[in-house]
């Protein structure tokens, strides 16, 4: 049987392949069978109702009957550029599966796009993965492909997959290609938030910013720096939910399409051996996943969404786990923000099983053993995967060796104390080092709106030493937890050459974002966390290297503001936004719904 890895020459990119198929076994029974009946003429009434509209559909008999029924659950829209793409990619992955014996039928199920859903389409994360989940369950389907990129995107499809458990295979959206401004590449999300401080600062003007915005994003694909969307198509292909290396193709590279037709053909396999994401989504392959975020300096979103798609298969993940796992994982991946380099230099240094080949030569980093789509163990996806550099020793190369890391350990670290006993995570990596270590007072801001409103105003007195704290931004209180994390600096600041302060807030932060912010402290303010009680003035101290992040007011006091505390008022009184208030979970929980979360049975609908 041939290598189910990665394919790699001389002159190529590691490029996914679709395994080639072992030992074929008896077929399992086709779950569509129980809507099409055993036969052309065979089954019950229902069955001949389903097969008449069928052929309203245009499709004749011998095109699907006895066949593996694949959906293509495809988020593509209009309004998303991540996924401006994958209209057409769906195309490639029906070919793969109608070369492998299955019949595609596309679903369009909701579009999550970073750039333009408001409040955040973190909001709408769990609304999908139920899409995602009663869509599995309820048609006459065998297999699922599962394309997005964009940030929640990718952690919807799998939680939503993973609670149908049907056999599913992620095709990620891929990365855009890089922007250009002036013959300095340009990485979105981070350059943006670089070039708006210094248009803020007076250091550019309008014209230079117009030059930015129009090289900033210049093709299909998510952010190509290690953001959310990076990180987590990174994460599904380290679970074994992708094919190797599939992850950081670029959207528009020809590859990118062989890769979704060879996934298209691997589904067919997976039905027919009843490979369901129950079998690949273990302990182990979380464990592994942890690794490699922390391994790509990854985004602190990844700590969220882990977690939640963890706790859809009864994986027990916790901040415990990242904070246990970063301390034996090195940095490897020089990408931007933690590193220099972007997701198209990544990819042509070899991509995620370059990565892993590196990784797994730190003791104890991986499980090689564990199963993964491809049928085979995830050893497969990175052995012998070499890194392409022109020189094996130059300080600038992509995918560094554990000898010779970005940083000795993972990129995130967990912080506890008065201030957060539920926890808060930074990503140490892309904030000031002498801030690591730091008390001053406090700057309170109660709402993102406030903090627009007032974080410019020198009446404000913000200097290097303030804590600045945002509260209000959490699961509850944004609603549904924005990226507002990455809190401004003072404009009369910035003109000083203050590039970071210490950030405090119950929000998230785009992966893509910098700086000595602490995010997703819990529990909430809205839900009366300890963040709710500081006052400005009081004295924050935060310490990384203890993990520690303590309000230096003492208990009897904080005992008083709590009982003079109110709760605000909900946001929403009807719809969707009362349904989520009702049941989201806390940061630290992974933000699911609890009745998701929860194990329990749901019962198969009756076809006939």
């Amino acid at each position: 049987m041939a290598d189910r890895g990665v394919a790699v020459n001389a002159t190529t990119n590691p490029e996914p392949q679709a395994p080639e198929p072992g030992q074929q076994q008896e077929a399992p029974p086709l779950r569509s069978a129980a809507w099409f009946g055993a036969g052309a003429t065979g089954g019950k009434l229902r069955a001949f109702s389903h097969r008449s509209r069928m052929r309203q559909l245009g499709y004749l008999p011998e095109e699907h009957l006895g066949k593996p029924v694949i959906a293509i659950l495809n988020t593509w829209s209009e309004i998303n550029p991540c996924h401006m793409h994958l209209r057409e990619r769906a195309e490639q992955v029906k070919r793969g599966v109608w070369q492998a014996g299955g019949f595609p039928l596309e679903f369009p199920v909701a579009t999550l796009s970073e750039t333009f859903q408001k409040p955040t389409p973190m909001l709408y994360r769990n609304l999908l993965a139920m899409e995602a989940e009663e869509l599995l369950r309820s048609y006459p389907v065998d297999g699922a492909v599962l394309m997005g990129g964009c940030d929640k995107t990718v952690p919807a499809l799998l939680m939503g997959a993973a609670s149908a458990d049907l056999p599913a295979i992620v095709v990620p959206a891929g990365p855009m290609l890089r922007g250009h401004y002036r013959g300095r590449p340009l990485g979105s999300g981070t350059d943006l938030w670089a070039y708006w401080d210094e248009y803020r600062a007076g250091r550019i003007g309008e014209c230079e910013l117009a030059e930015v915005e129009c090289g900033l994003a210049r093709s299909p694909g998510h952010c190509m720096t290690m953001g959310t969307a990076s990180t987590m198509t990174a994460a599904a292909e380290a679970l074994g939910m992708a094919l190797p290396g599939a992850s950081a193709i670029p959207a528009v590279d020809s590859a990118h399409h062989r890769m979704a037709a060879a996934s298209g053909a691997r589904v067919v396999g997976m039905v027919r051996e009843q490979l369901t994401p129950s079998r690949v989504m273990t302990r182990a392959a979380f464990e592994d996943a942890v690794a490699t975020v922390l391994s790509l300096g990854g985004s602190t979103n990844a700590l969220i969404h882990l977690i939640a798609m963890a706790g859809r298969v009864g994986v027990a993940l916790s901040l415990e786990d990242f904070d246990a796992i970063g301390s034996r994982v090195p940095v490897l991946a020089d990408v931007r923000p933690v590193g220099r380099h972007l997701m198209e230099d990544f990819y042509y240094a070899g991509g995620l099983p370059a990565l892993l080949a590196q990784l797994a030569r730190v003791p104890g980093a991986l499980h090689p053993e564990r199963i993964t789509v491809t049928g085979a163990e995830f050893a497969t996806y990175y052995r012998d995967a070499p890194s392409h550099a022109e020189d094996a020793s130059a300080p600038d190369r992509v995918i560094r060796t554990p000898q010779d890391p970005v940083a000795a350990e993972g990129g995130v670290a967990v912080l506890r104390g008065n201030l957060a006993p539920g926890g808060a995570v930074i990503k140490h990596l892309a904030a000031d080092p002498k801030l690591l270590t730091h008390t001053g007072p406090a700057v309170v801001f109660d709402s993102y709106q406030d903090l627009q409103q007032r974080i410019d105003d020198p009446a404000l007195a913000v200097t290097e030493d303030s804590v600045v704290v945002l509260r209000g931004a959490g699961p509850l209180g944004g609603p549904g937890m924005p990226e507002y994390g990455m809190l401004p600096i003072p404009a009369y600041l910035l003109e000083r050459g203050v590039t970071d302060l210490v950030r405090i807030s119950d929000a998230r932060m785009s992966g893509t974002s910098y700086g000595t912010c602490v995010l997703h402290v819990a529990p909430e303010s809205h839900t009366g966390g300890p963040l709710a009680l500081v006052r400005d003035g009081d004295l924050v101290t935060l310490d990384v290297p203890g993990r520690r992040l303590h309000l230096d007011v003492d208990d009897a006091e904080l005992e008083r503001r709590r009982a003079a505390w109110q709760p605000p008022e909900p946001h929403h009184q009807r719809g969707y936004g009362a349904l989520y208030a009702e049941h989201v979970q806390q940061a630290d929980e992974g933000c699911d719904f609890d009745f998701l979360a929860r194990p329990g049975r749901n019962p198969a609908p009756d076809p006939q």
